[in-house]
């Protein structure tokens, strides 16, 4: 794959087929992103918040079936390892395989970033197979510099994230 360039206009080819699929904007602009970061950075494995996945998954059910599958996809994500996932994988598309193929489909084409986190012991995969305590985190740091729009140095900016981060390990 060639590297992918900021400034580049064009998608990169693996994302070409995805211009007319069910991915959102917001969703091509993360997978930019992260392939950029992976020409940059070879080594680097990519995460994807599985809350973020089941969010997208039930935008294709039923209301009637949103428990049943909400409660089928978590032995997935809840797993103690990639392969016993990929075993409740397998009978979440026997269960549901036939009703909503897409919800399936998306699993399928994300699994290797979705299951990144099961290379990690037990206490640290909530951390990152969720990315809203981080998104938390950067809600706050947004709120504390929203008001300034210059700060006079690039220390004087490192202190005052310093002191919200303290702020908000307080709370």
């Amino acid at each position: 794959m060639k590297p992918f360039h900021e400034t580049s206009t064009k998608l990169p080819d693996p994302l070409k087929d995805l211009n007319g699929g069910p991915i959102g904007h917001f969703n091509r602009s993360v997978i930019k992103i992260a392939l950029s970061i992976s020409a940059c950075y070879p080594q680097t494995e990519i995460q994807k918040c599985i809350i973020h996945q089941i969010r997208n998954s039930i935008r294709y059910v039923s209301y009637k079936d949103v428990k049943k599958v909400t409660a089928d996809l978590k032995p997935i994500y809840k797993a103690a390892t990639e392969e016993a996932a990929q075993l409740e994988m397998d009978r979440f598309e026997e269960t549901w395989g036939e009703k909503y193929p897409l919800i399936v489909r998306s699993w399928r084409q994300n699994w290797d970033e979705l299951t990144t986190f099961f290379k990690y012991p037990p206490e640290l995969r909530k951390l990152i197979y969720t990315t809203n305590m981080i998104e938390s985190y950067h809600r706050q740091l947004r709120i504390v510099t929203k008001g300034k729009s210059i700060f006079p140095t690039d220390e004087s900016l490192l202190k005052m994230l310093y002191l919200s981060t303290m702020d908000v390990l307080r709370k």
